[in-house]
């Protein structure tokens, strides 16, 4: 073997460990991961927006005359799901703010909902309210997790493309930039809505 090709075969292993150590591999994963985590927060959202219209259709039966709160969800519902954010979004603060800002309107609209029971005997007794609220109750912390998660693995991405040495491979190879996390648009809209319709017993 002369000494070219020696001093290829040494070097081979070193470029490859220089480029590893530059996030070449370790940028898109965390990248891949925080996407990924994305895509399970609005699959929480997207199960809690099915549940409202059984839940809807369960007090409009036994509480008819609560027109208003019935719309005010409806509508709600209906302007959440029609504002989604695609990967490419997730570094674009106002595609967020704007789906953050859907998903506070309808969490909003449901908490009335939880006063309805009380005032209507006939919700207490019938089990298809009672069950859709149990499913609402744990979907809104499944959506707290789900936002939680999503929130780490950004911040593990964006603290990878910002630090030595992977911020070499992040402006060399990717032009990385940061993305956004989800931030509650109202206070105490971080924490799921505490959903009480009442003593199960």
């Amino acid at each position: 073997m002369d000494r070219t090709r020696l001093k290829a075969a040494l070097l081979a292993p070193v470029a490859a460990v220089s480029l590893t150590a530059c996030g070449i591999n370790s940028i898109p994963t965390a990248e891949e991961e925080a996407k990924a985590r994305w895509a399970d927060v609005q699959n929480q959202y997207q199960r809690r927006a099915d549940l409202i219209p059984n839940l809807v259709e369960s007090v409009r039966g036994a509480a008819a005359q609560e027109r208003n709160v019935l719309r005010e969800v409806t509508e709600a519902r209906a302007n959440a799901t029609r504002i989604q954010v695609s990967p490419e979004q997730l570094r674009d603060p106002e595609a967020m703010a704007r789906f953050s800002e859907a998903q506070a309107r309808l969490t909003s609209a449901i908490i009335p909902l939880q006063r309805l029971q009380e005032a209507y005997p006939d919700l207490k007794t019938n089990q298809n309210f009672l069950t859709l609220q149990s499913q609402l109750e744990g979907t809104e912390n499944r959506v707290t997790i789900a936002r939680t998660d999503y929130n780490e693995a950004v911040r593990r991405y964006n603290t990878r493309i910002r630090t030595f040495p992977d911020v070499i491979g992040a402006k060399v190879f990717y032009g990385a930039e940061p993305m956004v996390p989800f931030q509650a648009t109202t206070p105490g809209a971080e924490q799921a809505p505490k959903v009480d319709f009442g003593n199960r017993s």
